[in-house]
Formats: C-alpha cells, sequence, structure tokens
C-alpha cells in the first residue's frame, strides 16, 4: 500500500508542479488555449496520442471487445494508430494548422464559423461540443473504480475527487503547454505501463504461444460453433469490429479535441516527425491494451469477474480482475497508468469545452463587450464548472447504479465526429461546401444518435442497436451528406472562399531538400 500511495503522490507532485511552472505562457487566450502555436512535434504528437487513449480504453473498451473478439481486437488497435494517428496527421495536420491559423480560429466552432461565413453555425457547433463532451467527460471516471477499489479499496467518490481536482489545479495554472508537457510525461507512464502489463499476462499463461493455444481452444455458443474462433483472423463478429474499427479511428478526424493539437504545432515541417511519433505510441499503447484485452477469457472462472442480474459478463471486471493478481509495485504503476490516461484525456476534454462556450458562445453574443482578461477568466471558471458538473454526474451514474451514462462514450463520439468530420474535412479541401449542407451534417447525426438513445431499443435495426455501430454509420453518412446536398445548394460567398483558401497559396522559400523544385 505504501508503494501504490507513495507512486501516486510522485505523480500528484510532478502534474501539479509542470502546472505551475509553465503558467507565464498561459498569460493571453492565445498561449492558454493554443501554448501559443509553439508547441513541438513531441509533445504534439504525445499530446494527441494521450488524450486519444483514456481508462475508458484501457479498462472499458479493451475488456469489452478483447472478450468478444479474441485477438481480432488487435485490429482496432492498429486501425486507431493508422487510420486514426497516422493518416489524420497526413490529411488533416497541414492544412489544419495553416487555414485555421489563417483565419485565426482557435476552436473547432470557431473554424465552421469562419470558412463558412456563418455566426449560427458556429454557436451551433458550440452547443454540439457543449451537450455532447459533458457525458464523454463523466465517463472517463467509470474506468477508475473497479481499479481503485481492486488497488486501494477506497469509495469511488474520493477516486472522482481527486482525479477532478488535480486536473483543475494544472490545466487552469498552466493551460494548453502544461497540459501538453503533462501529457508527454504521462505518456511515458502509459508505454511503460503496458508493456509491462503485457509480459505479466503472458508469463502466467505459460508464454505467448501457450497462452495463444489455451485461448483457441475456449468456446462460446453465443460466438459461433467454429474451433478457435477467438484467435481466428477476424473474430466471430466482423460487421461489429468493423464498426468500432470506424468509430474509435476514424472518430479523431473529427472530434474538436483532437484536431485542436494541430491548430498548435509549431510548423509545418514538424507535421512528419509528430506523425511518426504519435503512430509508434498508438502501436505500443492501443495495440496492447486491446492484445491485453483478448486474454480476458483466459480469467473467466477468476473471482472478480461480475455478471450482471441477467447472467451477462459486466466488461469493466474484466481487466481489473486480470491485474488483481500482479505484484504490488507493478499494480501501483498500473494504477498510475490508467490515472494519467484518464487526466491527460479529461484534461482536452474540458479545455475544448470551456474554450468554445467562452470564445464561441459567450464572447461577442451573451457578452458583448469581452476583453482578453475577462476570456481567460471565464474559460479558467467554466473549466472548474465542467469538471464538477461531470463528477457530479459519474458520482449520480455510479451510486445509483445507471448504465447509459457509460455508454455515452460511444454516443458522443458518434454525435461529435458525425457532425464535425466531413465539414471539417472537406473544409479544409474543397471550396464547393455549402453552408446548408454543414447544417445538414449536424442534424442528421445529432438526431441519430439521441434518437439511439431513447429508440434505439425498439425500433432500430439489431445492427444499428449498439450506440458504436450507429456512431460509425453517422461518420459515414456524413461523408455523403455534405458533398450531395453541397452540389444541389449554392456556396454562401465565393469570395469569401477564396480568401480563405488564399492561405494555401503564399510562396515560401524551402531548402532544396525539402522540395526539389
Amino acid at each position: 500500500m505504501v508503494i501504490k500511495a507513495g507512486l501516486l503522490l510522485i505523480f500528484f507532485a510532478v502534474t501539479i508542479f509542470v502546472g505551475f511552472y509553465f503558467r507565464k505562457r498561459a498569460s493571453n487566450v492565445s498561449g492558454f488555449v493554443l501554448g501559443g502555436r509553439d508547441v513541438g512535434p513531441w509533445l504534439t504528437a504525445f499530446a494527441f496520442g494521450a488524450s486519444y487513449f483514456s481508462a475508458v480504453v484501457f479498462v472499458g473498451y479493451a475488456g469489452q471487445f478483447g472478450w468478444r473478439f479474441g485477438t481480432a481486437a488487435v485490429w482496432i488497435g492498429l486501425a486507431n494508430a493508422f487510420i486514426g494517428s497516422l493518416m489524420a496527421w497526413f490529411v488533416l495536420g497541414r492544412r489544419t494548422r495553416v487555414m485555421t491559423n489563417h483565419l485565426k480560429s482557435a476552436t473547432m466552432p470557431e473554424f465552421f464559423g469562419s470558412r463558412y461565413g456563418s455566426v449560427p453555425l458556429k454557436i451551433g457547433a458550440s452547443i454540439i461540443v457543449f451537450v455532447f463532451l459533458i457525458p464523454y467527460t463523466a465517463s472517463l471516471y467509470n474506468g477508475l473504480s473497479r481499479l481503485f477499489s481492486m488497488a486501494f479499496s477506497v469509495p469511488f467518490e474520493w477516486c472522482i475527487l481527486a482525479m477532478g481536482l488535480l486536473t483543475a489545479v494544472f490545466v487552469v495554472a498552466g493551460g494548453y503547454f502544461a497540459t501538453a508537457v503533462n501529457d508527454f510525461i504521462q505518456g511515458m507512464v502509459m508505454l511503460l505501463g503496458i508493456v509491462a502489463v503485457i509480459a505479466v499476462v503472458l508469463n502466467d499463461n505459460g508464454g505467448f504461444t501457450a497462452a495463444i493455444n489455451s485461448l483457441a481452444h475456449v468456446s462460446d455458443p453465443a460466438a459461433g460453433s467454429a474451433p478457435g474462433v477467438f484467435t481466428s483472423f477476424f473474430g466471430p463478429d466482423l460487421v461489429s469490429l468493423l464498426g468500432v474499427i470506424i468509430l474509435t479511428s476514424l472518430g479523431t478526424w473529427g472530434l474538436p479535441q483532437m484536431v485542436s493539437r494541430f491548430y498548435a504545432i509549431k510548423s509545418e515541417s514538424m507535421i512528419t516527425k509528430g506523425a511518426i511519433v504519435s503512430t509508434i505510441f498508438a502501436l505500443v499503447v492501443a495495440g496492447g491494451c486491446y492484445f491485453l484485452g483478448s486474454f480476458g477469457r483466459l480469467y473467466a472462472g477468476a473471482e472478480g469477474i461480475a455478471f450482471n442480474a441477467n447472467g451477462g459478463i459486466i466488461y469493466d471486471s474484466i481487466i481489473p480482475t486480470i491485474l488483481s493478481g500482479f505484484p504490488e509495485i507493478l499494480i501501483g504503476v498500473v494504477v498510475v497508468l490508467v490515472f494519467a490516461a484518464s487526466i491527460s484525456t479529461l484534461s482536452s476534454l474540458v479545455m475544448a469545452s470551456a474554450s468554445t462556450l467562452t470564445l464561441d458562445f459567450l464572447k461577442g453574443h451573451v457578452i458583448k463587450e469581452m476583453n482578453e482578461k475577462r476570456q481567460l477568466l471565464s474559460i479558467r471558471v467554466l473549466i472548474v464548472v465542467f469538471i464538477a458538473i461531470s463528477s457530479v454526474i459519474a458520482i449520480f451514474q455510479y451510486s445509483g447504479g445507471i448504465t447509459f451514462i457509460a455508454q455515452l462514450m460511444g454516443i458522443s463520439w458518434g454525435a461529435l465526429a458525425g457532425s464535425f468530420l466531413a465539414p471539417f474535412l472537406y473544409g479544409l479541401y474543397w471550396k464547393r461546401v455549402s453552408k446548408i449542407s454543414v447544417w445538414c451534417c449536424f442534424l442528421f447525426s445529432t438526431t441519430l444518435m439521441i434518437s439511439n438513445v431513447f429508440l434505439g431499443k425498439d425500433y432500430f435495426p439489431a445492427v444499428l442497436k449498439s450506440p458504436i455501430n450507429c456512431g460509425a454509420l453517422a461518420m459515414l453518412a456524413g461523408l455523403v451528406i455534405v458533398p450531395v446536398v453541397s452540389w444541389l445548394t449554392k456556396v454562401h460567398d465565393k469570395k469569401a472562399v477564396e480568401e480563405c483558401f488564399s492561405c494555401y497559396e503564399q510562396t515560401v522559400v524551402v531548402k532544396v531538400s525539402e522540395d526539389l523544385g
């Protein structure tokens, strides 16, 4: 217990120190929200990766999809690395950095307002961010509850309080740059921790070959009668596997807290470095998490695996059960790992929520005169408010035994990425995108995901009852809706669009090693 508590206290001390050390860089709105657009590739890459993967992935998704798909769950981690990280950097990174700097937009709603010449569109996007990031923020706490209960036997409420206070202190003090530095430190903990955990799990099951062989002999009538289904190439349910891949990989392209990382990178030349680092990080962390989760069925009879009233397994109990037999010092490392993953994601979410609500909703609309000092104060206050709201929701969910809030991560990703992915992607590359097509995408995705919550069980087809598959559909549909509606409607202002894209036409001088000319 002393070892585990000591590791946590060291982690807390370093995190708070970083927040106060970089407080001078957060003296204005640009510095607080974007780090002055002067963040190097390593910090940006780790900030991207650490915001991507949280306790929801390590405890919830790895346990659930490892159990359902077996070793095929590793495909999710690979897709997260190559689609969610590598392709996102190369497709979005450069153009996002150039155009958002040209339009002086610090948030995704602000980008929509400037790119499409519509204040209502900016306000609508900010409302979507506010509504759907709050439940996602609350869901981050769920992955910690069972892990802390297993490691420390402390009430869930104390875990929430510690996580919320720590995040509030270093984000309010140091802003984006402190968040990025802490993400780097937390990312290193995640890398080392996941490698150690996988090594111990394989060793407990006789090594890699023996573990795979044992998993190949596991059968489940619900997964089909084929032998070795949990070690097969695509697992027992390819359609659901593809849904998870699309949601968790393509989703990063439309999430405001992820895309904002490209706003702040120091220069275009660092995109390649950042892409490589981010991809390697995702390969180790995401690939490692799902690889670990794929052996969950080997612990099916272990003490700690929980079941609901209907006899179905509670997926969140799988990973903590696997870890419960670890040496105490490794349990301490894992607790810090999951805590770090959750705090890094929480900090990016509350930063995105608070900055969006201040800059895109309050400034100039609710509060007509809002100087930079008041904007900074508003963002800092709202960060605390968002953390408090999400904490209350998490406690309410936990104490009341309500499960739908935990499921809202899929709903949140589907609504946010479904609404924003297509308008943002096409908006960077295609001049023909119309304002009406963006509204259609917003309305379709939010309506679909809200309907899935309240009507999904009774009225949706079997394949779309899952919020994950429904969210994947929202993203793919947006990629069709925006171009089709754009061809049927008019561009708002061709001259304004040309001005937006003029940033790509500027002449720059580079070395011959970068461009052969």
